[in-house]
């Protein structure tokens, strides 16, 4: 049983003789399964190979794929310094001194305000000698993020399967409290009658009938039996741990109609009570299901 939530996050390193690397995976809920990719833009074509990868082991969710990647070792020539500019720039301070008759001396300040005074190289990384440091990195971000998915959905697992236990439970009393709904109901009805100063003899066939219709209308049963039915669905889905989440949700709403028919025919404070607390416990299900891929 394998149970894997929506939201995860892995980070995995690399390095070689030429290049170094760092991946991130993280993910949040989302309905279908969603791709975003950040990288340097010489790395953009890798996104096709890096998308199928990802998407070969997550079925849901939002997926944020972060990968930098940088040379090994310090390279020192990646700036240039325009050398005529920093001395025209000195010169022009010397000049100013000598016309002001005080020392004026250029700091660091005044050289790197200067435009175009420094010069960064622009530098391209090969995609392909680029893929051999990040394919490593990524295999162990993605270890690390389907982990964290796991661990939290073996959380989420426990506890809809405890609140699955307390709706049995609230079925059980439910199914408990139908029977009696019908005496309960003649009951009420020769007391109102006897409170109008109409009695009438329990066997009088008119509230005979009257009870019969009310126990036709009223009668939940096959409401039981789907709630049943939803509940065996319901365990067998998380037994099978093949990303049941879409199934799981429907479910759910499928259990609230039912609870919600049981509510409006049942027409007994306690059944009523009881669907009340159903439907809070199975709203409290549904938020951990739209967490579980």
């Amino acid at each position: 049983m394998s149970i894997h939530s929506m939201t995860g996050f892995g980070r995995g390193k690399c390095a070689n003789d030429v290049l170094q690397s760092a991946v991130e995976i993280s993910s949040v809920n989302r309905k279908q399964v969603e791709f975003a990719l950040t990288a340097s833009r010489d790395l953009n074509c890798l996104e096709p190979r890096i998308r199928q990868s990802i998407l070969q082991r997550v079925s849901r969710g939002r997926i944020q794929v972060n990968i930098s990647v940088a040379a090994a070792t310090l390279t020192t020539d990646l700036i240039e310094v325009d050398l005529r500019m920093a001395r025209a720039l000195e010169h022009a301070f010397t000049k100013l001194s000598a016309m002001l008759g005080r020392e004026l001396v250029p700091t660091a300040r005044d050289f790197t305000s200067m435009p175009g005074m420094f010069r960064a190289e622009e530098t391209s990384i090969d995609p392909e000698e680029a893929w051999l440091c990040i394919e490593p990195a990524m295999v162990e971000a993605m270890k690390h993020f389907l982990d964290s998915r796991g661990q939290e959905g073996s959380a989420l697992l426990h506890d809809v399967q405890t609140r699955l236990k307390n709706l049995q439970v609230i079925l059980e009393a439910v199914t408990a409290a139908a029977p009696g709904r019908s005496a309960r109901q003649s009951a009420m009805l020769l007391k109102r009658l006897a409170e109008l100063d109409c009695p009438v003899n329990p066997d009088d066939e008119r509230v005979l009938k009257e009870i019969a219709l009310f126990a036709e209308r009223c009668d939940i049963s096959e409401e039981i039996t789907r709630l049943h039915c939803h509940f065996e669905k319901f365990h067998e889905y998380l037994r099978s741990g093949d990303s049941p989440g879409r199934a799981l949700d429907f479910l759910c709403q499928e259990i609230h109609r039912e609870f919600n028919t049981i509510g409006s025919k049942a027409n007994d404070s306690g059944i009523a009570q009881s669907v009340v607390s159903g439907k809070t416990e199975l709203e409290k299900i549904r938020e951990q299901v739209q967490n579980i891929e």
